[in-house]
């Protein structure tokens, strides 16, 4: 390589970095949600991206494939987990919760859940960080 040509930063992901954190931050996540499927891990079943990432908060994209789970699970911080494309299905603390296009559920702090792909979808994941003890 030449060492006067610019590189591009790539993730483990092979993508190209972003933003993840500054004063403001915008996301077209219609095309966000076309380029994670055109990506190599789209055919294993899953893929995701952290679109916001601060110390105390992050908001991840992912996307699963109908008929693909996560095996129960759970965050450290307050969760919340909004469906923008297909539909899933929470299961928590013996409930399950259907959460088609438009439903979001939030969970406070370490509560285990696993989720159900029901249809081919893509959903918003907010971590909010508990704060860390001095």
């Amino acid at each position: 390589m030449d060492a006067d040509q610019p590189q591009t930063p790539r993730t483990g992901a092979q993508r190209t970095v972003e933003p993840a954190a500054g004063v403001f931050l915008e996301f077209d996540l219609n095309a966000q949600i076309e380029q994670l499927k055109h990506e190599p891990a789209w055919q294993n079943g899953r893929n995701a991206k952290t679109m916001v990432k601060y110390p105390d908060f992050r908001i991840v994209l992912m996307l699963m494939k109908a008929q693909t789970r996560i095996e129960e699970h759970h965050a450290d911080g307050r969760i919340s987990v909004q469906t923008v494309a297909g539909h899933i299905r929470m299961h928590v603390a013996g409930r399950d919760f259907d959460l088609p296009v438009g439903h979001l559920l939030a969970l406070d702090h370490e509560v285990r859940h696993d989720v159900e792909a029901l249809e081919d979808s893509a959903v918003l994941l907010t971590i909010a960080q508990p704060a860390k003890e001095a």
